[in-house]
């Protein structure tokens, strides 16, 4: 999958805002409150919306006032978010569309569309469109569909207007189209990694991605050693090369059924726990669990990766983070750091001010003259420190 756009209207900050032309790996610096973190909260919202519901997910998002929370200050109208994707690259590029609005006290889902331009003409087909819980959905394959004319739509009614149709349809095989994108935001990453909610002990189980908060790390790590030992190895190569004294890793599970996360320095016989190792070593290895992962996530955004680590560390993990977007994983990534942004490309960086009150985006390589001095041997960070990101000064 790969984000073309996002168009976000009366969401928070962004009363009306765009990201176009979206790379592999997105970039976003910005002054504290400018939205970063806003803007990565459009995903994993949706995914709340998903997985669970649309209060839910508002509830999340907002506090306990929820849809007007949300809602941008001294907006009227509905929350609106338009996603443009692929889901490889060369196939038809898809739109879905969600407006949120407030009825009676309640949140509804007053539009969802779902539709795929099949070709640089004519309208877009549409696969999915509801309006206030009722609405159509194409049943037939649309890989297999030539003509809109050979579309089988079926009406449906969903259990309740604040439930989104992808989230109800993608259970049944005969809406493909629904079942595919309610896959793909399901399989979205958002990292929220707790360095403390990975130190303790776990229960004996079994796990094989790295979760939100990071407390199954021991899980995950035993099963890479289990089942993927080549990419077991490659990460503990790579913690050795940039933690010192780090022999090896492993996770040992105990007679009373729990997993232990253990590390062994070189200089001593015996390895130590978890509890007992450097907040950055614990931050390193998640990240490059989660970086390996032999599945990788279709979207991953993590906020301010800098956080605990050594500044000469940021420029491989970088370099990390854009591989991990070239296998399948689109990458998002907030940074308030300029040696991780030095490692960053033109086309990779956006950043986000304040004006009138809501956030505008905009993006490094439409600004002539920070395409000038990276064009003459400049690095992003330093030009970012110099006061070149106008209203996004890292001070």
């Amino acid at each position: 999958m790969k984000l073309e756009s996002i168009k976000l209207k009366n969401f928070k900050a962004f009363q009306d805002a765009e990201l176009k032309t979206i790379p592999r790996m997105c970039v976003l610096v910005g002054a504290n409150g400018t939205g970063k973190s806003t803007l990565l909260s459009v995903f994993g919202f949706l995914k709340d919306a998903i997985t669970e519901d649309i209060p839910v997910a508002l509830t999340r998002l907002g506090g306990s006032r929820g849809f007007q929370e949300a809602r941008s200050r001294n907006s009227k109208g509905p929350i609106e978010i338009e996603l443009k994707f692929r889901v490889k690259d060369n196939s038809p590029l898809i739109t879905y569309t969600l407006a949120i609005d407030e009825m009676e006290g309640r949140p509804v889902v007053t539009r969802e569309v779902l539709k795929y331009r099949r070709g640089s003409k004519g309208q877009p087909w549409h696969f999915l469109d509801f309006e206030n819980g009722q609405g159509t959905a194409v049943t037939n394959e649309p890989d297999k569909v030539k003509s809109e004319n050979e579309l089988m739509r079926e009406e449906q009614t969903l259990k309740s207007p604040d439930t989104l149709a992808i989230k109800g349809l993608a259970q049944f095989k005969k809406f493909p189209a629904a079942m595919a994108l309610g896959d793909l935001i399901s399989n979205w990453h958002i990292s929220d990694f707790h360095i403390q909610r990975a130190r303790p002990e776990q229960e004996a189980g079994y796990a094989e991605h790295l979760s939100k908060e990071g407390e199954n790390l021991a899980l995950v790590t035993e099963f890479l050693y289990k089942r993927h030992r080549d990419v077991f190895d490659t990460i503990i190569e790579r913690l050795k090369h940039r933690v010192p004294g780090i022999a090896n890793v492993d996770a040992k599970t105990t007679e009373e059924g729990r997993v232990l996360l253990r590390f062994q320095d070189g200089a001593f016989a015996d390895p130590f726990l978890a509890r007992h190792v450097s907040d950055g070593t614990i931050k390193m290895l998640a990240y490059l669990i989660l970086l390996y992962d032999p599945r990788p996530h279709p979207l991953l955004c993590v906020e301010e990766p800098e956080n605990h680590l050594y500044p000469r560390l940021l420029t491989e993990l970088a370099e990390e983070f854009r591989q991990y977007a070239h296998r399948g994983g689109q990458v998002f990534i907030s940074t308030h750091s300029p040696d991780f942004l030095n490692a960053c490309g033109l086309d990779e960086v956006f950043w986000l001010v304040k004006e009138k009150g809501y956030t505008v985006v905009k993006r490094a390589s439409a600004d002539r003259q920070i395409r000038q001095y990276m064009k003459s041997g400049d690095m992003m960070g330093y030009l970012w420190k110099q006061g070149f990101f106008g209203g996004a000064d890292p001070k």
